[in-house]
């Protein structure tokens, strides 16, 4: 009895190794196909991952972000591992699990209707495949030069500046202290600010900028401690926050592409006059 069942086990053993290298093997679905379809499947799969985290979970699928946002880097690395092995840049992770962490999270902040849920789902999926794109090209342009990469750079700001909306109104919406969301603006600015810098400069040696990006870090934070004490919704403080964003991060990449012109320069003084006068405006209607 015992013989026959160290037999079956040993059946059931080698066809699940089988299965396993058929399944991760070379000429297996998983690494066959090409990396237009993996970006696919990776949206497909992460879309269906969070429109099922509320309907499934309810109020504690905001738990599943986290798993969302590692995951999409797995998927990712999955995707362009082969362009990685000539020329590994981890800089391409950063936003792809921020923009996904940052739709998960704003996700919850929506009334639970259908419609809603559908219509965030699609944005958040429309989003990402443009993401992976524009990650894409960047890898490659680190190798060899690709026209598209002036788009991928306009996309890849677009999503930081949506991403940083997102968080920052989810950090504001947890009332925290004041330490605490300091804490986390930090967390946020930072790498964000260093992945729109490596999309100009394509390069892993940021000693020669990481002083900047890190003063830059602290100006957001010195913003969010001022917006704290002023009494405005934490929606009004997400779009202030991304405005200036753009701002410092817009006159950054027009000084690393060596564009800082007076004309250039005025408009950002102008948009950021603006934003803080609207700001100022709506939050004092609000308040």
């Amino acid at each position: 009895m015992f013989k026959k069942f160290i037999q079956i086990w040993h059946q059931i053993n080698r066809k699940r190794t089988l299965f396993i290298r058929k399944l991760v093997g070379k000429n297996s679905f998983l690494f066959s196909i090409s990396k237009r379809q993996k970006f696919i499947v990776t949206v497909i799969m992460l879309s269906l991952i969070l429109f099922a985290s509320e309907q499934l979970f309810g109020k504690g699928g905001v738990y599943i972000a986290i798993f969302l946002s590692v995951f999409t880097d797995i998927l990712i690395f999955w995707a362009v591992r082969k362009d990685l092995r000539n020329n590994f840049s981890p800089q391409i992770f950063i936003l792809p699990f921020f923009y996904s962490l940052a739709c998960a999270l704003f996700y919850f902040l929506f009334p639970a209707r259908l419609a809603v849920r559908i219509a965030m789902t699609s944005v958040y999926a429309i989003g990402l495949y443009s993401l992976l794109l524009s990650e894409n090209i960047f890898v490659v342009s680190s190798i060899r030069t690709i026209a598209l990469l002036s788009s991928a750079r306009t996309v890849s700001f677009i999503i930081a500046i949506l991403t940083y909306l997102f968080l920052t109104n989810v950090i504001f919406s947890l009332h925290l202290n004041i330490f605490l969301t300091l804490l986390l603006i930090f967390t946020l600015s930072f790498p964000l600010i260093l992945h729109s810098f490596w999309t100009h400069v394509l390069d892993n040696k940021f000693a020669s900028n990481i002083l900047w990006i890190f003063l830059l870090a602290v100006c957001s934070v010195e913003l969010a401690l001022a917006v704290w004490f002023w009494p405005a919704v934490p929606m009004l403080i997400g779009i202030f926050l991304a405005g200036f964003f753009y701002v410092f991060v817009g006159l950054s990449q027009i000084w690393l592409d060596r564009r800082l012109f007076k004309n250039a320069i005025w408009g950002y003084v102008w948009l950021s006059f603006l934003t803080l006068l609207l700001f100022a405006t709506f939050s004092l209607k609000t308040s």
